[in-house]
């Protein structure tokens, strides 16, 4: 669902920002275009390799810059993949499947790319563990029909793109490290991103805990 309704329908009726609602204009008007003809898998793959693509541009030819567009187009496609299924009725279990699998292997490029930015082998192996994790306990516990446990946590996947994207923005213009710090802009990001899932974890864990129903019925 691209309407506003649709998306808070399934964000546990959390209302959109005003940065949401402009993303779901610009996604309406992608699915209006040429693009709704496009299967959705397609996008999904799609999502994956530009996100590859990316990692590439630092870890083989050295430019970070390229990062920044690249990771704004994966985060596109990733919004384009679910819209074209809902807007042309191709929606399926198996599509909802590859849609995750595409999402998480896309997770692993994003680390990568953190990796070739400076990050340490650690900090960036945490920082997906996370992810996998706060996945998996969402997965499982909607599985199981808890309401509500959908809600949109800090550690989204828009956060982890929005990361990247700057630690490459930031080694491109200061390729020397974060000023005063002196921090490598890759160490920065994978530390934000490893607290951002901390929090996230901290969030969806809260809205499990929630969401589960009394053992016991109250007693009058």
């Amino acid at each position: 669902m691209t309407d506003d309704a649709g998306w808070s329908e399934l964000h546990g009726g959390v209302q959109p920002s005003p940065v949401v609602r402009g993303w779901l204009r610009l996604i309406r008007a992608l699915v209006s275009g040429p693009v709704s003809r496009i299967p959705p898998d397609v996008l999904s793959a799609a999502g994956v390799v530009v996100l590859v693509g990316a990692w590439a541009c630092v870890a083989g030819l050295g430019w970070p810059g390229l990062v920044v567009p690249l990771v704004l187009a994966a985060g596109i496609l990733d919004g384009l993949d679910g819209a074209v299924a809902l807007r042309t009725g191709r929606a399926r279990p198996l599509g909802a499947v590859v849609d995750s699998v595409a999402d998480r292997l896309g997770d692993v490029a994003l680390g990568a790319i953190l990796f070739a930015l400076g990050a340490p082998l650690g900090w960036v192996l945490a920082a997906v563990a996370l992810v996998f994790l706060l996945e998996y306990l969402r997965a499982r516990a909607q599985a199981v029909g808890m309401p509500g446990v959908g809600a949109v946590t800090v550690a989204e996947r828009p956060t982890r793109l929005i990361v990247v994207a700057m630690a490459a923005g930031g080694a491109a213009v200061f390729p020397a490290g974060v000023p005063l710090l002196g921090w490598g802009w890759g160490v920065l990001f994978a530390v934000t991103w490893t607290a951002v899932g901390v929090v996230g974890m901290g969030q969806l864990l809260y809205g499990v805990r929630r969401s589960m129903p009394p053992q016991f019925p109250p007693v009058r």
